[in-house]
């Protein structure tokens, strides 16, 4: 096989596992209630200090319109608070409740294990070329994101 094809059937093999797997890992006991959109809107949110809608919308690549419908299950489930900016009564601060501080930390933890078990079997060297690569693919999925926009 060439290594197009290889690299090709690598990384759609690699997107199908970590979307399966990520949601039968992390939507599971005390979090079955949630999606993995759910996880990476409260990943997008952060743990720091309150969001507006329009930064976490672009974090995540999505309409301030797409994201209210995600942030109105998220509030409703316990896991995030909305309060009106102090400064300009039309902005809207999200952040996440203890409740979705806890699966906030659930989800980096899953993260962390992938990395972890991707970076325990590579030297320096292979570390830089992965990323290298990986920065490479990111790109190109960023260049064809603007230009569907």
């Amino acid at each position: 096989m060439d290594i197009n094809r290889t690299l090709n059937d690598l990384l759609v093999g690699l997107f199908r596992s970590i979307t399966t797997i990520e949601e039968q890992s992390i939507c599971t006991g005390e979090y079955r209630n949630m999606t993995t959109n759910d996880m990476h809107v409260i990943e997008a949110i952060g743990t720091g200090t309150p969001r507006n809608m329009t930064a976490v919308a672009r974090a995540l690549g999505v309409t301030t319109g797409t994201l209210t419908i995600s942030m109105n299950s998220l509030v409703k489930k316990g896991y995030v608070e909305r309060v009106r900016s102090e400064e300009d009564r039309r902005v809207v601060l999200v952040s996440l409740t203890a409740k979705g501080k806890r699966a906030f930390e659930h989800h980096e933890k899953f993260h962390r294990e992938m990395i972890r078990h991707v970076v325990e079997m590579l030297n320096e060297d292979e570390k830089r070329v992965l990323e290298k690569s990986l920065e490479g693919l990111n790109g190109f999925f960023r260049k064809m994101q603007q230009q569907s926009e």
